[in-house]
């Protein structure tokens, strides 16, 4: 269970620089900054495009590294361009798919802890369940509908990415 819900979170990362790309030819076709819409959010107390990235490439990163009794690696959030984003995102899954399917092999008692709740922790199918998933596709909706709002070609097929259809 966990090495295949990492690995349609670290998806989900792919999908991303599909999205980067159609939000580069938007902005050359309307002749804009590509700036513009790493900058932009939803709503004003919103954070911004670029960071929506950063959150979901910490929970990847973080689950993959906490579920097989790892240290995440550091990254210093500091993103500006769309080049930063798109390695950012590629260090990302490249760390994702560094760890093997048996590297997860005691990921159901794996205890993670976090800064906000000292003195708590998660066991692995929890945090699984209840923080990666739902935080990975939470900033990843949230970047897919910050390029849609914004005019960018992205429809429900981009946010999917490749489907594991089969003959009938």
């Amino acid at each position: 269970m966990y090495y295949q819900a990492i690995a349609q979170c670290t998806q989900g990362m792919k999908n991303l620089l599909v999205w980067l790309d159609k939000a580069e030819q938007h902005a050359a076709a309307k002749k804009f900054d590509v700036a513009v819409l790493l900058s932009s959010r939803l709503a004003p107390d919103m954070l911004d495009f670029v960071y929506q990235v950063q959150s979901a490439s910490d929970y990847v990163k973080g689950a993959v590294a906490w579920l097989s009794g790892r240290k995440p690696p550091k990254y210093e959030d500091d993103e500006k361009t769309i080049g930063e984003v798109r390695e950012r995102i590629r260090k990302t899954i490249a760390f994702a798919q560094s760890v093997t399917q048996s590297e997860f092999a005691d990921a159901a008692t794996q205890r993670v802890s976090f800064s906000w709740a000292p003195g708590k922790v998660m066991v692995g199918p929890d945090y699984l369940l209840q923080m990666t998933i739902p935080s990975v596709y939470f900033h990843l909706c949230m970047a897919y509908a910050i390029l849609r709002h914004n005019g960018v070609d992205v429809g429900k097929m981009d946010y999917l990415g490749p489907l594991a259809l089969i003959d009938a």
